[in-house]
């Protein structure tokens, strides 16, 4: 006998380890209940993944999950918050059980890695195989990181190695830019990315402004310059990549271009002033996640791309569902 919707949520959904004291109603009623700590604010996110946009359908159903849900948690990182309760939406083609069991092994185990409840959400049948997830959480009052915070002579930086994802996701698609080793490191990366959450817990007290890496560093620090009023200078030869990722291109200027607009990067762009740019390494200690600076906010609208003392006249594009070329 199939199983069915209940069945399905008794015996996958149910079972994760994580029971948080402020969780007061789980799975179970028409709503959870939670009780979100005195002096916070409540931070709420939500993403849809696509099968056959997002990733692919034949993708192992581990990672998938995985990438679902770090997807969420890095929103919550980029206004600095604390991830606590996220929600769950399932369209299945078929109640396949044994993808199910994958995808919630995945699930649970980045969930429990940030002490994340899952506290609700749907399962229904569909042509086509998607994921939409709510995440919450909390961040002290009036400490939130936004994205329209940052001021003229504000330094931009990023955070890890910018590129990989792309790299990645070529590999998969069967591309011949990595090397068989290279492929299967920069496959993991694409897929099990590390959401920023310390990091962005860290930085509320010296940024000015912040946002994840979704869309392309072009694309989402746009977000930043278009929110704040102001533009940006960003030097292409400063951009943090990977020993990994620059062995699968030849031409250096490629490189560069990809690590501009590689999207699901999952790490963090952000501002600070001149008087906290001596304090972000330090507070960036304890995240074991570090920062590298790229550029600096200028006055006026846009983003320009320089290498070294050359202006660079190259087609940048962050990802964008609606693009008629994507």
């Amino acid at each position: 006998m199939a199983c069915g919707e209940f069945d399905l949520i008794s015996r996958y959904f149910q079972t994760q380890n994580v029971s948080r004291r402020d969780v007061n109603v789980p799975i179970g009623d028409d709503c959870a209940i939670l009780t979100v700590p005195e002096g916070n604010q409540l931070a709420v996110t939500t993403d849809t993944l696509v099968a056959g946009t997002h990733f692919l359908a034949c993708a192992p159903a581990e990672l998938v999950a995985h990438k679902a849900l770090a997807a969420n948690l890095s929103d919550l990182a980029a206004m600095g918050a604390t991830p606590a309760w996220v929600s769950l939406a399932l369209t299945l083609p078929e109640p396949d059980e044994a993808w199910v069991k994958a995808f919630c092994d995945g699930f649970f185990k980045l969930a429990e890695y940030f002490n994340v409840q899952l506290i609700g959400g749907d399962t229904t049948k569909g042509d086509v195989l998607s994921i939409t997830i709510t995440a919450q959480g909390v961040v002290p009052a009036g400490t939130a990181l936004t994205r329209g915070g940052a001021s003229i002579g504000d330094w931009v930086y990023v955070t890890g190695n910018l590129g990989d994802s792309a790299a990645g996701l070529d590999a998969i698609l069967g591309g011949k830019n990595a090397t068989l080793g290279m492929a299967d490191v920069l496959c993991k990366r694409h897929y099990k990315r590390t959401p920023r959450v310390l990091a962005g817990q860290s930085l509320r007290s010296i940024a000015s402004a912040c946002v994840d890496i979704s869309d392309g560093l072009v694309s989402d620090l746009g977000h930043i310059l278009n929110r704040s009023g102001v533009s940006a200078v960003v030097d292409a030869e400063l951009l943090p990549m990977s020993a990994e990722f620059l062995s699968c291109y030849a031409n250096v200027d490629e490189a560069r271009r990809i690590a501009l607009t590689s999207g699901e990067e999952y790490e963090l762009c952000f501002t600070v002033s001149e008087q906290n740019k001596g304090a972000v390494q330090s507070a960036l200690t304890h995240s074991g996640v570090s920062a590298t600076c790229i550029g600096q906010i200028r006055p006026g609208s846009g983003l320009k791309v320089m290498q070294g003392n050359r202006e660079v006249q190259w087609d940048l594009a962050g990802y964008d569902h609606f693009r008629s070329d994507k």
